[in-house]
This record gives structure tokens, sequence and C-alpha cells, in this order.
């Protein structure tokens, strides 16, 4: 029977920290979601057609993928605390080049900015996080989360109630947000040291056990990163549907207007913040495999029935589906650190990057698709997206990935 080791020091969850993380990237996403809340909107401006919005998301998602497992495997070499006050740099530059861009390639370059700030942000807060948990893993991404989560809701919102009215220029207002995450994020560099080497004696303590740390087989890791690439792809492409194209749909559809079409994209996106932080709570209890076979597969009947439900049940279903769907991240980032505990940088850029780069390819590849066969076949087809939790199967079973199991980070 296994047992975990008695320690001497304990792990120690660092509360106060991880809640200003969470605010960190409730800043953070706020902003990145004021690129997709804005699409009716310069729509009509630039007359684009899906194709083009959806080169945007890519521009957007690419650049906010490439560099994240770069600067991950940077900072797992080199810790640098104040890496995610140079990306919040980028983000006000971009947030300020949008908001006075007077062409499209204009907005794309704006959007890519944006995108490389968000690049840089997340790998180092990742670690942070990692190294404040303690023994309570699946809470600490849970509070990442459920701040990058409410703050990618609010952007419709605002769209509705100040870029709407207001026009393109006021996006500019949204740099104070920019500038309240880095002093968030100066005074969280401050506390890296101290929360590092606790970290650290925990980690060399442990050390001592060597029976009770995982080693897992070079094959084991790559089939678990395979199949959690895979089951990142679909899940991210069914998000990116609602995201990029959900207000044209309920325009289109049921004939709603831009702002209460942002309204009912607020809504979606909630159930993203709801859902993130139930799931890491309840896959410290029940572990992360079961939690990802929910996730992922769980919300298939529901997104069957959504392409023919009306207005108020299209509201229902979507909020339901989100809650369930969002459920998945923050367990598969944590069973993904688990197979590399060593990495962390490396796999918070990762899958951080893989957020970006794959929901930007859906989108490209979704925005074609309703330019040739109509906004609503895109919600027909991406309702057997869920199918692909099956792949949850072939998922290693690891040995932290049961309840109470979880190693100390």
């Amino acid at each position: 029977m296994n047992t975990a080791p008695a320690l001497s020091l304990k792990p120690r969850t660092y509360l106060g920290v991880l809640a200003v993380l969470g605010v960190a990237h409730f800043l953070n996403d706020l902003m990145q979601s004021l690129i997709p809340a804005i699409y009716p909107i310069i729509q009509r401006s630039y007359e684009l057609d899906f194709a083009q919005i959806g080169l945007i998301t890519l521009t957007f998602q690419i650049a906010g993928s490439l560099l994240q497992p770069l600067v991950g495997v940077y900072t797992d070499r080199r810790p640098a605390p104040y890496s995610p006050v140079i990306g919040m740099v980028f983000t006000l530059s971009g947030l300020l080049a949008l908001a006075f861009a007077g062409s499209y390639a204009a907005i794309l370059v704006a959007v890519a900015l944006i995108g490389i700030g968000s690049s840089i942000f997340h790998p180092e807060a990742t670690r942070m996080a990692r190294y404040a948990a303690g023994g309570r893993q699946g809470l600490a991404q849970g509070m990442f989360q459920v701040g990058g989560q409410a703050g990618g809701a609010l952007g419709p919102v605002c769209a509705a109630l100040i870029i709407v009215p207001l026009g393109q220029p006021s996006l500019a207002w949204f740099t104070a947000a920019a500038l309240a995450a880095m002093l968030l994020l100066g005074w969280i560099g401050r506390q890296q040291a101290a929360i590092s080497r606790h970290f650290a004696a925990v980690r060399a303590e442990l050390a001592g056990h060597q029976a009770s740390l995982p080693r897992h087989a070079t094959s084991t890791i790559a089939v678990g990163l395979v199949v959690l690439t895979l089951l990142m792809f679909s899940k991210n492409a069914y998000g990116e549907s609602f995201r990029s194209f959900y207000t044209f749909y309920l325009i289109e559809r049921f004939g709603l207007t831009i702002p209460a079409s942002q309204m009912m994209l607020f809504l979606f996106l909630m159930a993203s913040a709801a859902g993130a932080l139930i799931g890491g709570i309840i896959g410290d209890r029940i572990g992360r495999h079961r939690i990802i076979w929910i996730s992922v597969l769980g919300p298939l009947p529901l997104t069957l029935i959504l392409p023919y439900a009306d207005l108020f049940w299209t509201g229902v279903l979507t909020v339901m589906i989100n809650l369930v769907m969002a459920s998945a991240f923050a367990s598969i980032l944590i069973y993904a650190m688990e197979l590399l505990p060593n990495r962390i940088g490396l796999i918070g850029g990762l899958f951080y990057g893989l957020n970006f780069g794959l929901g930007g390819i859906a989108a490209a590849i979704l925005g074609g698709m309703a330019d040739s066969y109509g906004i609503e076949a895109v919600y027909r087809f991406c309702s057997f997206l869920p199918l692909a939790g099956l792949l949850a199967w072939f998922l290693p079973r690891i040995e932290h990935d049961r309840p109470g199991a979880a190693a100390p980070g």
C-alpha cells in the first residue's frame, strides 16, 4: 500500500497570493476578451466576412501561443518573477493600437501585441500558482482559472455597455486595467522569493522519500501529453465557436440586437468561471482522470440538442454545456504537471499556448465554414466535438491521480 511520507515541513497554501493572482488573471483576460467582444462592431465598420474575423482570432491566438512554451522553458531554468509585468506592457500597447486602428492590417498588429503580452504572462503566473498551492493544487488552479474566466466573461458586458455606444476608441480606457495588473504582479514578484524557498525546502525533504516520488516512463509521458492535446483541441474548438461566433449566431437566428447577444455571451462565459473553480475543487477529491472524462464527454447530449433549441433553451443549454466543459482545464493542467513535475514553466506555457493556438486554428476553420455553409451549420457540426472525450480512455493512470494522493508541489 502506498502512503504519503510524513513531512516535518508542511506544505503551505498561500491563499492571499492565490487571490491576487486570480485578480491579475481576471484583468489580463478581461483585456483579451475585448477582442472577440468587438467583432460585431468592426465587422460592420470594416465590412469583414467570417473568414477575416476568424483570421483576427487566429493572429491573436498564434501570437499568444508560439512564445509561451519558449518562455516556459526559459523560466524553468531562470525564474523571472517580474516577467508578467513585461507582458502587461505589450498588452497595454496592443489595446492602445486597437483603439485607434484605422485598417484591417492595423487590427491584426494590435491583436498580435495583446497575444504576445498574454504569452509572457501565463507561464510564470502558472508557476507561482503551483508554488503557492501547497497540497491543494486543484483549488489553486481553480482560483487562478476562475479569475481568468470571469475576466473573459466581462468583455462582452463592457462591449455592450461601453464600446458599442462610445465606439472603438473607448478601448483605450481599458489600459487602466493593464496598469492595475502591473502593480499587482509587481507585488506577487516580491513574494515569489520566499514562497519559492519554502516550496524548494518541501521538495528537498520529499526527495528523501524516493519511493513516494513519481517516475513516469517516457512512453507514459508521451501518450499522456498527446491525449491531453487532442482533448484540448476538441474542447477549444467547441469553445471558440462561442467566443468568436455566438453573437452572430444569435443575431442571425433569433434577431437579437448586438447588446442583447453580448449579454447572452456573458452568461455563457460566466459559466466557464464557475466550471473552472468547481472542476478544480472536485478534482482534488475524486481525481483528475474522472473529471476529464466527465467534463469532455459529459456535455455531448446537450450539444446535440442545442442547434435545434429555441432562444430560452439555447441560453439554458449553453450555460449548462460550458459549466461542465470548463471544469476540465484545471485537471488537464495538473495532470500534465504530474507527468512532468520538474517542468512547470514548460507545462504552463505549453498548455496555455495550446489554448491559444488550437483555439485560433479552430476559429479560422469555423470562420471559413460559416462563410461557405452558414453560421447554423457551424453549430450542428460542433455538436459532435465532445465525442472526442472518448480519447480519455487512453490516458495513463498515474499514481497521483487518486483522491488524497497529490504530492505537495
